[in-house]
């Protein structure tokens, strides 16, 4: 892969992660454009990571609390299950501890219930989602169905819900709609944020739970990635490219996040949507084209 490609790439990551038009779906298009082979999807998770690291620096402070009051839940469960065996010879029971007892543990805990299914999902369809990538009308179809969701967001009234209020049922399906995003076309921000205002998020923080949730599903893939990678693949100078193309992504993915923050807040996607809409069309037109 070129130094160009590589940093064209990581351009169309950046810009496609986070507003809502597919970055799977943009680089499976580049990919057929440029004829790149293998290790493509490796590639794909490093430019992910790039983004990840965009997603660390505008949300620092909130990942920090979540961490911490991670580790105090763990803390605290620990102190239940002492208190529980300790209880079990006593006449005066002692109280348990209240773990969930802030707004950032419960936000931990809705990010933990929505990671499930997008886990399970993203491994059982793994080999189905790099099939889909290789056939330009799957990600056309994706593109088309993203176009209707952004539609959808912006018509969604605004129910203002806060962690406090939100459901682990809530969350589990906005991790079934993320586990259904990895498929090429379909855009993870688009579909996720959708589910969140649906789901009755506010608008700021849909865009917020969006973007944090994204952290453990793509952790996991870089690890199922990883773990089935052929180091022989990836050409020796191939890696200084790879790593421009990532940070590009992490740059570009910054402004981005930045920016739908805004257009979530002022109901700006009808311009995505009609973008989505004829590059989905175009690549339908082109895969009938090669055939």
């Amino acid at each position: 892969m070129s130094l160009l490609q590589s940093i064209i790439m990581g351009l169309i990551q950046g810009l496609t992660e986070f507003l809502p038009v597919s970055s799977s779906g943009h680089l499976a298009l580049l990919k057929e454009l440029f004829q790149i082979e293998e290790p493509g999807m490796f590639f794909d998770v490093l430019l992910h990571i790039g983004t990840l690291l965009a997603v660390f620096v505008v949300y620092y402070k909130d990942i920090w609390k979540m961490i911490v009051e991670f580790f105090l839940i763990l803390r605290d469960i620990g102190r239940n299950t002492a208190l529980f065996f300790g209880n079990l010879n006593k006449r005066e029971k002692e109280p348990y501890i209240r773990v969930i007892n802030n707004s950032y543990r419960k936000f931990v805990m809705l990010v933990l219930v929505s990671t499930i299914p997008t886990g399970i999902i993203g491994y059982t369809a793994k080999d189905l989602v790099e099939m889909a990538g290789q056939l330009l009308i799957v990600p056309g179809i994706c593109l088309i169905l993203t176009a209707i969701l952004l539609l959808i967001a912006d018509h969604v009234p605004d129910k203002g819900k806060q962690p406090k209020n939100i459901t682990y049922t809530n969350a589990f399906i906005v991790g079934i709609c993320q586990g259904i995003a990895t498929l090429p076309g379909l855009s993870r921000s688009g579909t996720t944020i959708t589910a969140c205002l649906l789901n009755g998020y506010s608008r700021k923080f849909a865009v917020k739970y969006s973007f944090i949730m994204s952290i453990p599903a793509i952790l996991g893939a870089m690890i199922l990635e990883l773990k089935d990678l052929d180091v022989s693949l990836i050409a020796g100078s191939d890696v200084l490219n790879y790593v421009i193309g990532t940070l590009v992504a992490a740059v570009v993915g910054y402004v981005c996040i930045k920016t739908m923050l805004v257009v979530v807040r002022k109901k700006k996607f009808t311009i995505f949507s009609i973008y989505c809409l004829l590059v989905g069309a175009a690549s339908i037109g082109m895969y009938f084209y090669a055939v």
